[in-house]
């Protein structure tokens, strides 16, 4: 007999472990929970992992698009948010949907990091399309996004990073699930994706927008200075640990 929604739900909130220590409040409290519902859908109506992470992308690129191509208004940035928001909930939903099939693939978890480095790359590029094609702020302003954008991306390409050299390391990594608190992802909430996402709303009000997008953007780089320092103590490390050993 096939699994029912409401028995596919409950499987997967027994199953769920506490949250890395990285992870801020929207992605946990919020994000987490709506991805449980929807990849319980998914499951129920037969969709591969691979084809839930197609969908995340169809929302999300969507949106993208949408801020190159139509012009700046209150309804687009509304649309815009909830698109994004949306393609962030099925990204949460794949690995859920993978969890209650009885686990993920190595193909799987590699399409899913490359969209996810293909949506960081051009997110904050076409927010500078936008704003150029759309708007008459002066030209110095779009050095907000600029910045956001190598923020963004070295800051993704940094976990990867770190977390490949410790696996290769035998290092376990500090995104473990169970080591979070409800305090410390409430502190990093200004570096969650999906706070990003609901700024967007703001898109119809450009000065508006930039002013709480640029504080977002600050509050993320100050993260990656941190990160990236206690990162490269956790490297030298492992050169210590080598070295002694």
């Amino acid at each position: 007999m096939a699994e029912s929604w409401t028995d596919a739900l409950r499987r997967l909130g027994a199953a769920q472990k506490g949250h890395a220590r990285g992870a801020p409040a929207y992605s946990v409290y919020v994000n987490r929970k709506i991805g449980r519902v929807l990849a319980a859908t998914a499951y129920v109506w037969g969709w591969t992992p691979n084809g839930v992470t197609a969908v995340s992308a169809l929302f999300t690129f969507t949106a993208i698009a949408l801020l190159c191509l139509a012009p700046v208004s209150v309804w687009l940035g509304i649309v815009v948010a909830v698109l994004l928001a949306l393609g962030y909930a099925w990204d949460s939903a794949d690995g859920q949907l993978a969890r209650l099939r009885g686990g993920g693939s190595v193909a799987g978890e590699w399409l899913d990091h490359f969209v996810d480095a293909l949506k960081i790359a051009s997110l904050h590029l076409a927010v500078v399309i936008g704003l150029f094609r759309f708007t008459d702020i002066d030209a110095i302003w779009l050095l907000i996004p600029l910045g956001f954008s190598v923020v963004a991306v070295v800051t993704f390409f940094g976990m990867l990073l770190n977390d490949l050299l410790k696996g290769k390391n035998d290092v376990a990594s500090t995104h473990t699930r169970g080591g979070g608190t409800a305090f410390r992802s409430l502190l990093l909430l200004p570096t969650d994706y999906g706070l990003l996402c609901l700024v967007f709303v703001l898109w119809g009000v450009p000065v508006v927008f930039l002013a709480v997008y640029g504080l977002v953007g600050l509050c993320c780089a100050g993260f990656l200075a941190l990160a990236a320092a206690k990162w490269f103590r956790e490297m030298r490390a492992i050169d210590a640990g080598r070295v002694s050993a």
